[in-house]
């Protein structure tokens, strides 16, 4: 297993660099395996969501196309793939953000009984509570 960093994915996906997108390709789709696949943080997929979101001015719904694409991605073994699923669905749905939905699913997997939060956008996603 071999780990991905924000800028492999983000060349991957937008395809925007010549030398390094190719690059990106090669390794994603011709040197990783499901035997020897590339691991992608949960640090990494919130930068590259951001990156798109802020940088690539990509919508909520491309967004969630993305990092759905990304977790059936059988040689990307995805950090707390789970609760990344569970963040991109409240993408999907207009819930919230997914840096906010990612913290109070991952808050929620450690066991937390609510993350508190000034962030009125965030208080529409469940787990959060107002600080």
């Amino acid at each position: 297993m071999i780990g991905l960093d924000t800028n492999v994915l983000v060349r991957y996906i937008t395809q925007d660099d010549p030398v390094q997108s190719a690059k990106a390709v090669e390794w994603i789709e011709g040197r990783l395996t499901p035997q020897s696949p590339g691991f992608v943080s949960v640090i990494a997929m919130v930068e590259a969501v951001w990156v798109l979101e802020r940088g690539y001015d990509l919508s909520d719904q491309d967004i969630a196309a993305i990092v759905e694409r990304l977790l059936q991605t059988e040689v990307l073994i995805i950090e707390s793939e789970q609760e990344v699923f569970t963040a991109m669905t409240a993408v999907k749905e207009g819930d919230g953000s997914f840096a906010d939905a990612l913290i109070a699913a991952l808050g929620d997997k450690a066991g937390c009984s609510g993350t508190i939060t000034f962030d009125r956008r965030a208080l529409r996603l469940r787990g959060f509570e107002p600080a």
